[in-house]
C-alpha cells in the first residue's frame, strides 16, 4: 500500500480508500466484515455522507470501536447553515464519534448552490463553526464540474476536493489537479469504475493511481471486492504503462461527459450514464452492473428516436454546458439491444 501525506491536511493516508455509498445494498455483517478487513489490510480513508442512506449508522455500528485507525471523511449536502448545523450533528451521532477529520460541502454542481453555501448563513458557516468547536478537522469540497471546482478553490477556503478521475472521465487532470497541487491540498478522486461501467477493473483503478492524488475512492461492499482493489494497486505504475494508460483515457473519454446532470431527459434517460459508457461499451463491453442499466433502461433508450418534441432540437441539449451530442450518442446506445 502506498501512503502519502495528505496535503496541507499532514495526514498519512492510503491510497486506497474506502467508499461506503453502497453498503446499504448488504447485510450489516457482510458490510462490517468489508470494512474491518479494509482497515486490517492497511486501508486507513473511510468515505462516506450524510446522503448515503445509513451508510454512516453502518460505519457507527461496525468500526466505530476503531476511530483511530481511520481518517473520516463525511459530507453534508445540505445549503444553508442551519440544515447544515443539524446535519453535522446528525452524522457524528449516526457514525458514533466525536469528530470527523474532514466535511465535505457535498455535490456542488452550479453557482448558485456555491454561492449560496458560501453566503454569511450558508453550510460553510456551519462547517467553520463545526471545525472551531473540534467537531470537524478540515473542511473539503466535492463536485462534478471540474472547471468550477478549480475557480472555487482559488481562495484556498477549503482543504480538499473529491472529484471524479477514471479512464472514461480524465478531465481533472487538465487544469484541476494542477491547481490542488499548486494549493497543497487533499486530493480525493472517486469512481475508478465511473459507477461500475469500465472494465478491466485492475486497469481501471490502475489509471487514477498513476496519476499519484492522494487517495482512490472504490465503492466497495465485501471482502472479495476490497482484495480486487487492494490487488490493482500492489504494484506501483511505471512510464510505459501510465503512457498506455493516457492514451486509453483519450481514446475513452472523447464523449466528454463531465457528469454534471444539468442535462435533463424528458422521456427519463439518465443521459451521463449512457454518454459516459459510449466509448467503454464499445470497446471492452460492460461490467454486470453496467449490463444491467442497460436492461433496466432498454424501453426508455429505444424509444428516444421516436420522442416527436425532440426531433427538431432535442431538449436535453440545450441544457449542456459543453454543446455535448446527447441525442446522437444516446441513438446509438440503441444498437446495444440488437
Amino acid at each position: 500500500m502506498r501512503y502519502s501525506t495528505f496535503g496541507k491536511i499532514g495526514y498519512n493516508v492510503s491510497s486506497l480508500g474506502f467508499g461506503a455509498m453502497n453498503l446499504h445494498s448488504v447485510s450489516l455483517e457482510q458490510a462490517g466484515d468489508a470494512l474491518n478487513y479494509a482497515l486490517d489490510h492497511g486501508i486507513n480513508y473511510i468515505d462516506t455522507a450524510a446522503a448515503y442512506k445509513n451508510s454512516e449508522v453502518i460505519i457507527g455500528e461496525t468500526i466505530s470501536h476503531r476511530r483511530s485507525e481511520y481518517f473520516l471523511a463525511t459530507k453534508t449536502g445540505k445549503r444553508d447553515y442551519a440544515s447544515a448545523k443539524e446535519e453535522i450533528e446528525r452524522s457524528l451521532e449516526r457514525m458514533k464519534t466525536d469528530y470527523v477529520d474532514l466535511l465535505q460541502i457535498h455535490y456542488v454542481n452550479y453557482v448558485d448552490e456555491f454561492k449560496q453555501a458560501m453566503e454569511p448563513d450558508g453550510a460553510y458557516r456551519a462547517a467553520l463553526e463545526a471545525k472551531a468547536a473540534g467537531k470537524v478537522r478540515h473542511i473539503g469540497i466535492s463536485g462534478h464540474r471540474p472547471d468550477l471546482l478549480t475557480r472555487w478553490i482559488a481562495k484556498g477556503q477549503f482543504d480538499q476536493v473529491l472529484f471524479h478521475l477514471n479512464l472514461a472521465q480524465p478531465f481533472a487532470g487538465r487544469e484541476l489537479i494542477p491547481k490542488m497541487r499548486e494549493l497543497d491540498m487533499g486530493m480525493v478522486a472517486m469512481k475508478p469504475l465511473s459507477g461500475g461501467f469500465i472494465q478491466p477493473v485492475d486497469t481501471a483503478i490502475r489509471y487514477p493511481y498513476s496519476k499519484n492524488v492522494h487517495v482512490i475512492i472504490s465503492g466497495m461492499v465485501s471482502v472479495e471486492e476490497v482484495k480486487m482493489n487492494l490487488a490493482a494497486i500492489e504494484e506501483e505504475v511505471g512510464a510505459a504503462e501510465a503512457e498506455q494508460l493516457d492514451l486509453l483515457a483519450a481514446e475513452l473519454g472523447t464523449h466528454n461527459c463531465r457528469r454534471c446532470n444539468y442535462c435533463s431527459c424528458p422521456v427519463g434517460i439518465q443521459i451521463p450514464d449512457v454518454m459516459i459508457s459510449s466509448r467503454v461499451r464499445e470497446k471492452f463491453g460492460l461490467l454486470p452492473k453496467g449490463d444491467g442499466f442497460y436492461q433496466r433502461n432498454k424501453e426508455k433508450i429505444l424509444s428516444c428516436a421516436d420522442y416527436e418534441p425532440c426531433k427538431e432540437q432535442p431538449l436535453c441539449q440545450q441544457l449542456c454546458p459543453y454543446q455535448l451530442p446527447m441525442q446522437r450518442i444516446i441513438q446509438e446506445a440503441a444498437g446495444y439491444y440488437a
